[in-house]
Formats: C-alpha cells, structure tokens, sequence
C-alpha cells in the first residue's frame, strides 16, 4: 500500500473508531500524517483484536493515566458504536479502582457520565 492509500485508510479508519466525532486532521501536518498511516491505518484495522477489545484496552490505559478528556472521548465512541453499553462503562470504573486506584477511577466519573449522556442524545437524534 502506498502513502496515498494508507492516508486514505487511516481517514477511513479514524471516523469508524470515533463514530464520525473526531474532525480528520488535514494532510500536511507530520504528526497527523503519521498518526493516520500507523496508528488508523495499521493497528486499528488489525483484525487479530476486536474493535471492543482494542477500545476497553485502551480504556483501561487512558484511565490508569488520568486523562479524563480523552477518556471520555473514547468511550462517547464506544457506546455510539455499541460495543459497549452504560451499564458496562460503570463497571469499567469497579474494575479500574482496584487495579489503578480509587482515585484514579474516580477522575474518571464525570467523562463516564456525560459520555453516556451524550451517547445516548446524540443516538435520540437519529
């Protein structure tokens, strides 16, 4: 696959992991190029991981981080996708406590709740 194609896929690729929330970064900027070619193009189109099972992963990451914002982003997409469902997205924080902490978890309130909020306005339009 060439570059064109690769930036092709990974603009593809981008809008299904974030259900059409996330704006495509303009072709010219090194670190969105790349960004689409590598991580859209390549590890998100892997079929070795479900799409549900790259995204609790990842979940799992930003949280133990404390990256609330991104936290919440990922799980808007998550449930407008209906890989997971509220219910889930609660329990993600049970589980998240005991292994990164309750603080940690706790952070993760807020984005938790208005991403299933959000989710399930934005799915009230449709």
């Amino acid at each position: 696959m060439n570059d064109a194609e690769r930036r092709a896929l990974g603009e593809k690729t981008i809008k299904d992991v974030y259900a059409g929330d996330v704006v495509v970064p303009e072709e010219g900027y090194v670190f969105s190029d790349i960004m689409l070619k590598q991580v859209f193009a390549e590890i998100w189109t892997r079929d070795t991981l479900s799409m549900r099972d790259k995204r609790i992963l990842l979940l799992g990451i930003i949280a133990e981080k404390g990256e609330p914002d991104t936290y919440k982003i990922q799980l808007k997409a998550s449930l407008k996708r209906g890989e997971i469902n509220a219910d889930e997205a609660r329990e993600f924080l049970l589980f998240i406590a005991q292994y990164a902490g309750y603080p940690r978890a706790a952070s993760m309130l807020m984005a938790t709740e208005t991403a299933i909020a959000e989710a399930q306005a934005d799915a009230a339009q449709d």
